[in-house]
């Protein structure tokens, strides 16, 4: 097989699938058009598919020629409500919806994949679940994992792709270990006693509460826990009161607990109990009381040391060791809901070029991929699962 021909030989119809992804973007748990699209697609190769899996993704099986284990190869679908602000023949034609993490370039560049490995099934030792995930931005894989994405054949190894523009077009991170961060969402309501801004004595102020919360909650990263195991807290709402003269009753604040370590109530360091006891010592200073919630939205991505140099090796065979850069980020990946005990890699292909204006921060309205970056991309899947599933 001439991978770099077949490939070259499909790079329009590539661009063309990423384009229309992006022009008609859908948000999560609404990909009707786009799971069907992609549905349709993995179908006419002939594959197993299975529509309307956690609502509205998308899984496809093909069956090697030959007995062996199953890799899970996943992409993502879901938009975000941003409002695009690029001067593009293929802008988001869904006002206030917009494909700006690249989720556009992850399903073309596993529907293309897909199509040379079918055309190759007859050198696979095994099987490949194609996962077309909804609702990445919040925690769409879980309700696929709850619905047997896993099993019927059980997976045995997953990888995934992220473009990234933090990382140049033609270099590459692929790294053991943890590469994206673990997030808890809190919500806190504050109770207080509500009153008149020119009384403030017959009133207990939850909005000064709030405030202190928040200033005070800053020592769990920089004062309690190890600068060598990052935690960022977070405080991204905070609402209360209706008028300027009215002291209110309530502050509700809700963010985020962000980590790359084992989070969760089970953590070592505690990022949960420590910021309830901050909440909970200021309420009681301030005689007021107090709810705290905490949900978990993902676990850290930690990546297996044996599927991880499978991928590097390809990886550095395909751009030069010399192009295979560190790098860990804090944001959240629900992928890590398909590797519990599952050995697996999530690993950046590059895409940010200046020149090209595709290095803007993912969740910009000026957010654009380098298409160079898409070929590069459908080659570490093809060949990251020929070597996996490849005769021992």
């Amino acid at each position: 097989m001439d991978l770099k021909k077949e490939i070259t030989l499909l790079k329009e119809e590539l661009i063309n699938l990423r384009r229309d992804f992006h022009q008609y973007p859908e948000l999560g748990f609404e990909e009707f058009r786009t799971s069907a699209i992609i549905a349709d697609y993995l179908e006419g190769l002939g594959l197993e598919v299975q529509r309307n899996v956690a609502k509205t993704g998308v899984v496809a099986l093909l069956k090697g020629e030959y007995e062996g284990p199953t890799l899970l190869m996943r992409a993502d679908m879901d938009a975000l409500p941003v409002t695009e602000e690029n001067d593009i023949p293929y802008k988001s034609t869904n006002i206030g919806k917009m494909h700006a993490c690249a989720h556009d370039g992850h399903m073309a560049m596993l529907l293309v994949a897909a199509k040379i490995l079918t055309k190759n099934k007859d050198k696979l030792y095994g099987n490949i679940k194609f996962v077309f995930q909804p609702n990445e931005e919040d925690a769409g894989a879980k309700y696929m994992v709850e619905e047997g994405v896993l099993e019927n054949p059980k997976v045995d190894a997953a990888v995934a792709i992220h473009l990234w523009s933090p990382i140049e077009t033609g270099k590459m991170s692929v790294s053991v270990g943890p590469v994206m961060g673990a997030m808890d969402i809190f919500k806190i309501k504050i109770t207080g006693k509500g009153g008149h801004t020119a009384m403030p004595q017959y009133a207990i102020d939850p909005v000064i509460v709030a405030a202190q919360i928040i200033m005070g909650s800053q020592t769990i990263a920089t004062k309690q826990i190890n600068p060598l195991t990052p935690t960022i807290v977070s405080f991204a709402k905070v609402a209360s009161g209706t008028s300027s003269n009215i002291i209110p009753e309530t502050c509700e604040l809700e963010g985020t607990l962000r980590y790359l370590y084992k989070g969760g109530p089970d953590s070592e360091e505690r990022p949960r109990e420590r910021l309830e006891k901050i909440v909970k010592g200021i309420c009681e200073t301030f005689d007021t009381t107090y709810e705290i919630e905490f949900q978990t939205s993902n676990f850290t991505v930690s990546n297996d040391k044996e599927m991880t140099s499978i991928v590097r090796k390809i990886a550095s065979d395909l751009v030069g060791e010399e192009n295979l850069v560190p790098y860990q980020t804090m944001a959240g990946e629900d992928f890590s809901e398909f590797t519990v005990d599952i050995p697996s890699t999530f690993y950046f292909v590059g895409m940010g070029n200046k020149e090209k204006g595709t290095d803007y921060p993912h969740h910009h309205p000026k957010f654009n991929i380098d298409e160079d970056a898409l070929e590069i991309g459908v080659e570490m899947h093809v060949r990251s699962a020929m070597e996996y599933l490849g005769k021992k």
